[in-house]
């Protein structure tokens, strides 16, 4: 008996196997993918960074 892993969906939250058999993992559905895939090619997502404040003698030519 084999066990399978059920995971919450990314985007939904549905609960849904974590298998090669679910063509869409770790999503439930290929609607919740492509939601997904179009809020990172929208720029919804981002990836956090430190911003860089640059001293005034950085700014000055030499």
């Amino acid at each position: 008996m084999s066990v399978k892993t059920r995971v919450p969906c990314p985007r939904c939250g549905t609960a849904t196997a974590f298998s090669p058999s679910n063509r869409w993992r770790p999503f439930c559905s290929e609607r919740c993918k492509m939601i997904d895939l179009g809020d990172w090619a929208s720029e919804r997502y981002r990836v956090p960074v430190e911003s860089v404040v640059a001293d005034d003698e950085e700014l000055e030519p030499k």
